[in-house]
């Protein structure tokens, strides 16, 4: 989709070079990373020889515990997330974690080429531009592909999967399992298309298809008002809205042809003006199935929208647009741009020059059919990729991958039912293709599932399959579970005159709408303000947060001390708090697992929470 919408012992084995002999892959602890092994392996830029130039991938390896089993590459999304930076196999919930999934493999994370530390493509415009348009976003692509220079076009998946095979070598592996995670889940595929002799097993979560990304983003917008639906399904938006798809498609048609702007309350205290429009307002929602906090408040705040009240909407857009503040370390654009602009199925021949393509990219448009965006007008249509790489130079799109056949081995795909960017249609499609091919998908869990799903279902069931113990039919579904943030009700208006019971059903709210926003920071990100005022700070340990006259209507404050609890879910926080201002009856209130009880103006006072 367009991006306004995510090593012990020293072998000797040959590396990939034109007409030369390879070089082994010497491993050495990481200065950083105790128990994991680090290494570079040298693959050329052009496997044709013609542009000269080596790219160092960096590799890092954890060795297997146990009996071992066999080796697995963990594979990274965006595209432009380097897997060693981003599974992180440093001691820690990480480690932990993929030694579960995966008990006795030997784990390799590899940054790919242009990210992390193998050569990271920096693209200052296009990383730190935030909320441009359509045309600004593809003028900054064209900016970084003359900054790429002619290296450009060797930066497609099939260049990525050539460039694992080489590490698979390097290291002295003859088959190897995949672990793909979004954009990953592609790479995977594209790695088992191209050397299917080389595959022990594929596992998929999040499912891109291969031919990811469509132009037009079609198949998430024909998808997403049927996710909404199913995300609210079990009455987890009671009291927020009755119809989460139509209210999101009404809100974006609404917004595309009159965009609205208005003020919110900036980090510095200062007020901030926020524009949206129909793009914007599908670029948010999409964003949620990654946000727990933002999947809890998007309901009521598009309702709100809906009824004059656009406020909350705007702050959580402000919000969104700050957590995807990220270095080019963590998720370069500039890649992103690169592979997806090589890669995308555009409706013009790779060599089409970038002046001929806006009457081209017109004119498809214009062609398809009623319902091709689902409920969406044709201008939703400009959130896909065709309009972001609009002015990449020449090549650009249609890069084949491997020519196949897939193997026959296992293959597991995994895939949450709040998944947004790659429904489960995607899965389908793709566990279609394999003989050996199933399927775990986990109502109400959004992208990259086993790093999302709280009940712990598809890790489970994901070890299971690894050690040959899965019980489940072929095409399976784990027991829908509650959010982990719970959905926000409404945004509430202050009452007229203050009372025990307004006081304290608002100040209830306000918690609510404040363990929602936690959720929502991201790092270097360490606090916000309310929607009325306030503060919000994480505490320094992440494990919860303070207010300080935090208001999520006007005159009505909270101020206190909020920890995380557990997981749940819901997850559940536990702490109190001190209630005042002039429209409401001040006092002392204790959250617990369930319900807030305390004291309001001197009156006993408890609820359900």
């Amino acid at each position: 989709m367009g991006r306004r919408l995510l090593p012990g012992l020293l072998v000797a084995v040959a590396l990939f070079l034109p007409g030369k002999a390879h070089a082994a892959i010497s491993l050495t602890p990481c200065a950083d990373k105790s128990g994991v092994e680090c290494g570079t392996v040298e693959v050329p830029v052009d496997r044709t020889g013609a542009v000269p130039g080596t790219i160092g991938l960096h590799v890092e390896v954890l060795p297997a515990s146990g009996v071992p089993r066999g080796t697995m590459f963990l594979i990274a999304g965006g595209p432009g997330q380097g897997s060693a930076g981003s599974f992180n196999l440093a001691p820690g919930f990480n480690r932990d974690l993929m030694r579960f999934l995966f008990p006795g493999y030997t784990l390799v994370a590899f940054d790919n080429r242009g990210t992390g530390q193998s050569g990271v493509i920096r693209c200052p415009a296009l990383q730190t531009a935030v909320n441009p348009s359509v045309e600004e976003d593809a003028a900054l692509a064209r900016d970084c592909a003359a900054i790429i220079g002619p290296q450009r076009v060797f930066y497609a998946t099939r260049d990525h999967a050539e460039d694992m095979d080489a590490v698979r070598a390097a290291l002295g592996v003859a088959r190897i399992g995949l672990y793909g995670v979004s954009y990953g889940t592609k790479l995977a595929v594209a790695y088992a298309l191209a050397h299917p002799a080389n595959v022990e097993r594929v596992i998929l979560d999040s499912v891109v298809v291969p031919t990811y990304p469509d132009p037009f983003d079609r198949n998430v917008l024909t998808q997403m008002p049927a996710t909404l639906r199913r995300f609210c399904s079990g009455g987890f938006c009671r009291g927020a809205t009755s119809d989460y798809g139509g209210d999101v498609a009404k809100l974006a048609n609404r917004l595309e042809a009159r965009p609205i702007r208005g003020k919110i309350i900036a980090p510095n205290g200062r007020l901030r003006s926020v524009r949206m429009n129909g793009e914007d307002v599908i670029s948010l929602i999409i964003d949620a199935d990654l946000s727990p906090g933002l999947a809890a408040e998007a309901p009521a705040a598009v309702h709100a929208a809906l009824s004059g009240n656009a406020r909350p909407l705007l702050r959580l857009r402000d919000l969104d647009l700050r957590s995807n503040e990220l270095k080019a370390e963590d998720l370069s654009f500039g890649l992103y741009a690169a592979t997806n602009c090589a890669d995308g199925q555009f409706p013009w021949t790779p060599e089409t020059p970038p002046s001929a393509r806006a009457a081209i990219l017109q004119s498809t448009v214009a062609g398809l059919p009623s319902g091709a965006f689902g409920p969406f007008g044709n201008w939703a249509g400009r959130t896909g990729n065709a309009f972001f790489c609009e002015e990449w130079p020449s090549p650009a799109g249609n890069t084949p991958l491997g020519p196949g056949p897939l193997p026959n081995v296992p293959m597991l795909a995994i895939n949450g039912g709040f998944d947004l960017r790659t429904p489960t249609t995607n899965a389908l499609a793709v566990v279609s293709q394999f003989q050996q091919g199933r399927l775990i998908e986990v109502p109400g869990v959004g992208h990259s599932v086993t790093g999302a799903d709280a009940s712990f279902c598809s890790q489970r069931a994901l070890r299971e399959w690894i050690l040959g113990t899965l019980n489940a039919p072929r095409l399976a579904s784990c027991p829908r579970v509650a959010p982990v943030a719970k959905v926000l009700v409404a945004f509430p208006r202050a009452p007229r005159r203050p009372s025990v019971q307004s006081t304290l059903a608002l100040a209830a709210k306000t918690l609510r709408e404040a363990e929602a926003s936690w959720w929502q920071l991201n790092p270097p990100a360490t606090s916000l303000r309310g929607l009325f005022g306030g503060k919000l700070v994480q505490l320094k340990k992440g494990d919860g947060f303070t207010l300080a006259r935090y208001a999520l209507a006007p005159g009505v404050f909270v101020t206190g001390k909020v920890a995380f609890a557990d997981i749940g879910p819901p997850a559940t926080f536990k702490g109190t708090v001190k209630v005042f201002g002039p429209r409401a009856v001040a006092g002392t209130l204790k959250l617990s697992k369930k319900s807030v009880s305390g004291r309001l103006g001197g009156r006993p006072v408890k609820a359900s929470y």
